[in-house]
């Protein structure tokens, strides 16, 4: 008893030694993947003069980014459970196609000079296919024990047809007053500058509240200064984005997706860590046997992780039709991959259990960035691809290192 009693302080001792230190070593591949983020900036911006930041390229680069990133929240945690989904940026596409048909044909024929009616029903027709979709991928996978790889395959490519079917080889115009504000409005100054302080009011009281809740259980606390300066981190990053799209004289304002994006993320994030489905699906992807006997319903899980994917994949569809302003047939050609290739970089480990959505979405905007920066310099999408898979590359086998460093 007294070895025992001797060896509890040290070790409590030794975890609160160096927080500063600790908290680089836990978050060292998230600081990582930013440290990333800004030299990918900085080398765009001398390469271009200065024109990589200006206030029309950062508007277009987060609105660009938001496709992708709103299905890289999903596949966070299809990846995280250990499964994957192919069929992502063809079900977008199908959607968009689906949507912008509606809008050009069937609703402008049923109740002509009814635009924000007839976005209403756009919207609620894509949400429903993408989430049909995801209930019939989920249940083949969950229920009927089809490896997610082969089975989203096999979407990939009925997609395809699907899409190439509803198109005839034509391109359907989606450019309809109201839906077209959904890729394409912005939110006025005044009101972009109101959210930004109603967004930085609540990320002091949730912090506050939160160091509340683990002082009441017994958690360990960081020092209230750490907390303070992330937070007036995060906040100056938000003020900085809002005062450069403002400029933008053009459009000034928060883009529509980006705001869209951003809602997702944080519900997503609340879910993935703060719901018992969230805590379920890092369980499963870190150890199935052992979340299969301590009662986790396995299926239902991994069945409703697919439905949800579904669900936002759908949206996606919704906001590429309305930001493209038609449907074709090249429609979420690729996509999949810069969505997989989002959560990798984010710090979603191949080999599951591991990831956050927040990392997903500074993954999704370095693809973003890797896209619009060699646009600007007139690089041929050859060069495009062979960064992008150099960088995901190199994500992965930063896991596998950061894995091996952990055992």
């Amino acid at each position: 008893m007294a070895d025992m009693t001797v060896a509890q302080p040290g070790r409590e001792q030794s975890s609160t030694a160096s927080p500063l230190l600790q908290l680089f070593r836990r978050n060292v591949q998230t600081y990582t993947i930013i440290i990333a983020l800004i030299l990918i900036w900085l080398v765009f911006t001398i390469a271009t003069g200065g024109g990589y930041l200006s206030p029309q390229n950062i508007s277009n680069l987060f609105r660009q980014m938001s496709v992708t990133s709103l299905m890289a929240a999903g596949m966070v945690l299809v990846i995280v459970t250990g499964g994957i989904d192919l069929s992502v940026g063809r079900l977008a596409g199908f959607v968009s196609v689906v949507v912008a048909y509606l809008q050009a044909n069937t609703w402008y024929q049923i109740i002509p000079n009814q635009p924000a009616l007839s976005a209403v029903l756009s919207v609620s027709v894509g949400l429903a296919v993408g989430a049909a979709w995801g209930i019939a991928q989920g249940y083949i996978v969950a229920y009927l024990r089809v490896p997610a790889f082969i089975v989203t395959l096999g979407s990939m490519f009925i997609l395809q047809g699907l899409i190439l079917l509803q198109t005839e080889g034509k391109t359907i115009p989606a450019n309809q007053p109201v839906f077209s504000e959904i890729g394409q409005g912005y939110l006025q100054s005044e009101l972009s500058w109101i959210l930004a302080v109603v967004v930085i009011a609540l990320m002091f009281l949730f912090m506050f509240r939160d160091r509340v809740n683990k002082q009441k259980y017994g958690f360990p606390l960081s020092p209230l200064w750490l907390d303070i300066v992330k937070n007036v981190f995060y906040a100056g990053l938000l003020v900085l984005y809002v005062y450069a799209v403002n400029l933008y004289q053009v459009a000034p304002g928060i883009p529509y997706p980006v705001l869209l994006l951003a809602i997702v993320a944080v519900i997503m994030t609340y879910i993935s860590t703060n719901t018992r489905f969230g805590r379920h699906a890092y369980a499963i992807g870190g150890n199935r046997e052992a979340a299969r006997l301590s009662g986790i319903n396995i299926r239902r899980n991994i069945f409703l992780i697919f439905v949800l994917m579904g669900f936002l994949s759908g949206l996606a569809g919704i906001v590429l039709a309305s930001y493209v302003g038609y449907g074709t047939i090249g429609a979420g050609a690729g996509y999949e991959l810069d969505v997989i290739a989002s959560a990798i970089l984010g710090g979603t480990s191949t080999l599951g259990g591991v990831g956050t959505i927040p990392g997903a979405m500074i993954g999704g905007l370095i693809m973003a960035s890797l896209s619009t920066g060699l646009q600007m310099l007139n690089a041929p999408p050859a060069t495009t691809y062979v960064v992008k898979g150099i960088v995901l590359v190199a994500a992965v086998l930063l896991d596998v290192y950061f894995k091996r460093e952990g055992k």
